[in-house]
């Protein structure tokens, strides 16, 4: 199984706005739907100047299949928030988002220098959370009415991964 990843391209905005459009996808993201190609193309081109993130395409066999990446780029206290969304079914089921995300992970040490990953996800999204707890990260807490989406309250856990006890396992 060949899985990678490469920088987000232009050329991947369409899969971007496709797979979060995706019913399938969206439960538990918070986007502003539906997403647009032109807003979608108008936010990559604002990347390139900013250093607080980084987005990669996951490619399977050469194909992309889905997006990952760090928000909030901490350098200072050496952290960053994960993201995940594999595109299509078809990419789903194959252990593409446990391997993406150890890529994900060396990356973030070793080109980055972090020491820490955390995320959030909705307490119901247990899927989401059997896939980061097998891959090392730990729930840290519970964050009530976190979130306000749509006009309703979410409550999140919030998930941490220390990259150095995780690199040396």
């Amino acid at each position: 199984m060949t899985i990678s990843l490469r920088k987000f391209q232009e050329e991947d905005v369409p899969y971007k706005v496709q797979w979060i459009n995706d019913d399938r996808n969206n439960k538990y993201l918070h986007y502003d739907l539906p997403l647009e190609e032109g807003k979608t193309l108008a936010w990559f081109k604002t990347l390139k100047e900013r250093n607080d993130r980084v987005d990669y395409t996951i490619t399977y066999h050469g194909q992309p299949a889905g997006l990952i990446g760090l928000l909030n780029i901490d350098y200072n206290n050496k952290k960053g928030e994960y993201y995940i969304c594999l595109g299509g079914e078809e990419f789903k089921g194959k252990g593409i988002a446990s391997k993406a995300t150890e890529l994900l992970i060396e990356k973030s040490y070793k080109e980055l220098g972090l020491q820490k990953i955390y995320l959030y996800t909705e307490i119901e999204n247990n899927s989401a959370q059997k896939l980061f707890e097998k891959i090392g990260f730990q729930k840290e807490g519970l964050l009530k009415n976190d979130l306000i989406h749509n006009g309703e309250k979410i409550d999140r856990f919030v998930y941490g991964l220390n990259i150095e006890e995780f690199t040396t396992k």
